[in-house]
């Protein structure tokens, strides 16, 4: 891992070239006060203090700033993943190998702000534009602004990164994502889906109601009814248990029982409590397997037979398009998976490259795989490397930029 104090004066050294070179090209920005007859207003706020300030953005969603003791100037702002529709608003509180995130980021000199977002459930659009207000919350607060900003998010908060990094790269410098949706958002809620009916074609009747309508009593008896039921089922029925894994191809940490039902239970609670949430921002159902043939089993023909089959509404598909990323980045973006993740299926990563690839962007993403089961599950220093190596990317292209600016006024 690179020394944060190298890293900074590599940053400063690109900001006193371009300081020295080039004064008029390069400009004070928002950071100095206007100069006699400007029109650019002069920057508000008050000067950075140490500790944590909560507040609420326009659109009503909860935030947090925190500022470490001295303060580089950079600011990291954190996109938390999924959380239940059901759930009230709150500040995330995710923890990095054992600490905060918070008291992570801060204890490496950086400022750290996050958000609940407007809303909990299928809300990652929504997320990005709560990332804008609360960056423009923070050049509110503070003065100096931040110098530079990235957005870290994983699982959920890993699309909301991405989305962020290509769509306003004008306010975020770079961004790391971790386990996300990246590359085919509709292929991610399919593989839910699917999940759901080829379980309840093995395990017939055993959630109430369908894939796309389940009863409130499912997920009200969630934890002390239907995981109890369904660990029970996947130990009686190995034959199906072992046909659902290979049809629907979740990976497992391992062959005994307990994987299996963290992968069979997870995928099945974003189903359970996830897919009404769901329908209801996209305005109808996305999902549509009445062309989908499932193989695996032991006998696909009665299987893609019998399992239930849906056709998805025409105005949830459009409104997929709001969740879909491109590739076009102008700015760093750094990725990790694990390659036995069971809810973002580690194809996700591979989704992504081909998409920077074939607009050219690829150099400036990155791919991180990260052998290991389960989703999420990075070490600290895989993170702290990551978040490490997407500084030095921004640093280089500031100093490539400074270069420029010079040699070209």
């Amino acid at each position: 891992m690179s020394n944060p104090d190298d890293l900074r004066r590599l940053r400063w050294g690109a900001v006193l070239t371009c300081i020295s070179s080039l004064v008029a090209a390069c400009g004070g920005g928002d950071n100095n006060p206007a100069g006699p007859g400007s029109t650019e207003p002069t920057d508000v706020g008050e000067a950075p203090t140490p500790g944590c300030r909560d507040g609420v953005l326009p659109h009503g969603a909860l935030y947090r700033l925190c500022l470490p003791e001295s303060w580089n100037g950079d600011l990291v702002l954190y996109a938390h993943g999924y959380v239940a529709p059901q759930q009230e608003l709150a500040i995330p509180e995710d923890v990095v190998g054992g600490r905060p995130a918070s008291d992570l980021i801060t204890s490496l000199g950086y400022g750290y702000a996050t958000t609940s977002y407007r809303a909990n459930g299928l809300i990652a659009p929504e997320a990005v534009e709560d990332l804008i207000e609360l960056s423009e919350e923070v050049q509110r607060l503070i003065r100096p602004d931040p110098n530079r900003s990235v957005v870290v998010g994983f699982s959920e908060g890993g699309l909301v990164a991405t989305l962020s990094a290509e769509l306003h790269p004008d306010r975020f410098n770079g961004a790391l994502a971790g386990c996300g949706p990246i590359g085919d958002f509709r292929a991610q809620l399919d593989y839910i889906d699917d999940f759901r009916v080829v379980f309840d074609y093995f395990f017939p009747g055993l959630l109430p109601g369908t894939a796309l309508e389940i009863p409130e009593s499912v997920r009200q008896q969630w934890e002390s009814v239907y995981i109890p039921a369904i660990v029970v089922a996947l130990a009686a029925r190995p034959d199906a248990t072992r046909q659902l894994l290979a049809v629907t191809r979740a990976p497992t940490a391992g062959s005994d029982l307990r994987s299996i039902a963290e992968t069979t239970v997870g995928l099945l609670w974003y189903n359970v409590f996830g897919t009404a949430d769901g329908q209801a921002r996209l305005g109808g159902n996305p999902f549509d397997n009445s062309g989908r043939t499932y193989s695996g089993s032991d006998d696909d023909a009665t299987l893609n037979a019998g399992v239930e089959r849906f056709v998805a509404d025409a105005d949830a598909l459009a409104s997929l398009e709001r969740f879909s990323t491109s590739g076009n980045l102008t700015v760093p973006l750094i990725n990790l998976h694990t390659t036995g993740d069971p809810i973002v299926p580690f194809s996700q990563a591979g989704l992504y490259a081909e998409k920077v690839r074939q607009l050219g962007t690829d150099g400036l993403y990155t791919q991180t795989d990260v052998a290991r089961p389960g989703h999420c599950t990075f070490e600290a220093a895989e993170l702290l490397s990551a978040f490490t190596t997407l500084w030095q990317q921004i640093d280089a292209r500031t100093l490539v930029t400074a270069m420029d600016l010079a040699a070209h006024p």
